[in-house]
């Protein structure tokens, strides 16, 4: 195989102009995007980039001639995993590439065997102009996949992902949480409230809002006095996954019930029943514990959105409604309990999980003290 470098009118780069042959012995022309800027001087580069793609070339099966699009063997690559994958992993992928991949590689009309780290890298710098670094890097998860699958395939012949340089994960450090008082202050104000059942259930449990939003009666035995966490509700986009499966294996358990627990789950059956006799024709069981009075489960949204009136409402400071499952660690700590305690109590698979906690839980301590010592050394002053 024979090739040039050259250079295209308003573009920044070199281009490897490689001779190829079909089977008929027809030559076809192969421009390839080196990435290599035009400007300084960088000619030899180029000469060693051609160089490569022609030894690539010779020492490989790879069909430089294939004029898949990266975009379409993308949708291809998607619609395959999607057959491994649950709906709700599955929605996450196809939201990355619908909301973020295909606006951004759709102009450039890349073939997949153009796609070169230059072009993965500038995709990654453009990103990190409109959301986090984690985001990011679940995005390039997806096109790492998705590259690797194209190199079994012998369409390419390295993953041009896998050279680039990885936005730094960043530690999530906006977790807050309730102390003893401000839990004990919730469970008074949350009562007689649509979310009062909710919520009790999440403190008491530690439990994530699709593992609280998916408990049925079915998983409920209030005279053995035990729950089992077994099925969830998810909603990503507009859709509703409702499934028999938690988020990992060690989120499965069983729970025993603790006596004030099995008496509030009780009284609230008992008010389900009342709203079911006041709307027979209307009334939707399907079986779940958090509902409306109709019936219907509890919406995501609706969680989120009227937790956080319930707290502006009672003045109480602004947290999300995940942050219930911290606060259920941060008083099992106030309890008195240790870090494998709460680890198997939060069915963290990991107890790094766990650590990462107690860091925030640990910080409270200090600062509680810290105000103690103020409030002393305060006293210590004589007055002017």
């Amino acid at each position: 195989m024979t090739g040039s470098v050259q250079t295209k009118k308003g573009r920044p780069n070199y281009f490897a102009v490689l001779n190829i042959y079909d089977d008929n012995g027809k030559r076809k022309l192969k421009w390839v995007d080196t990435g290599i800027p035009t400007k300084g001087n960088n000619k030899r580069k180029a000469d060693e980039k051609l160089n490569e793609l022609i030894r690539r070339h010779e020492n490989s099966t790879i069909d430089l001639s294939s004029d898949i699009y990266f975009l379409d063997f993308m949708k291809q690559w998607l619609e395959t995993v999607n057959l491994t994958l649950e709906p709700t992993t599955y929605d996450g992928y196809k939201r990355i590439f619908d909301n973020h991949i295909s606006p951004h590689f759709k102009p450039k009309r890349l073939r997949i065997i153009d796609v070169t780290p230059a072009h993965i890298q500038q995709y990654i710098n453009a990103k990190l102009e409109d959301v986090s670094a984690n985001t990011v890097r679940k995005h390039m998860a997806n096109i790492t996949k998705c590259f690797e699958n194209a190199v079994k395939q012998n369409l390419i012949t390295f993953n041009p992902a896998k050279r680039i340089e990885l936005p730094k994960k960043v530690k999530y450090t906006g977790a807050k949480f309730y102390n003893e008082k401000q839990i004990e202050q919730l469970i008074n104000c949350c009562k007689g409230d649509p979310l009062e059942i909710v919520i009790k259930l999440t403190l008491i449990y530690g439990l994530r809002r699709s593992e609280v939003l998916g408990l049925k009666w079915g998983a409920i035995d209030l005279g053995e006095q035990v729950l089992s966490i077994v099925h969830t509700v998810v909603k990503t986009g507009r859709v509703v996954h409702k499934r028999n499966q938690t988020k990992n294996d060690s989120s499965s358990t069983t729970f025993p019930i603790p006596e004030v627990m099995v008496e509030e789950l009780q009284k609230w059956k008992v008010q389900q029943e009342a709203h079911k006799l006041l709307q027979p024709n209307d009334y939707v069981d399907e079986g779940y514990v958090c509902t409306y009075p109709d019936g219907r489960l509890l919406a995501t949204e609706f969680v989120s959105h009227h937790f956080a009136l319930l707290l502006k409402k009672n003045g109480m400071p602004h947290i999300r409604f995940h942050d219930l499952r911290h606060s259920s660690a941060s008083y099992l700590k106030y309890l008195g309990f240790d870090l494998k305690d709460i680890q198997t109590w939060l069915r963290h698979g990991d107890i790094q999980t766990t650590l990462n906690l107690y860091t925030h839980l640990d910080m409270e301590a200090k600062k509680n003290i810290a105000d103690k010592l103020n409030a002393k050394y305060r006293s210590f002053e004589t007055p002017e």
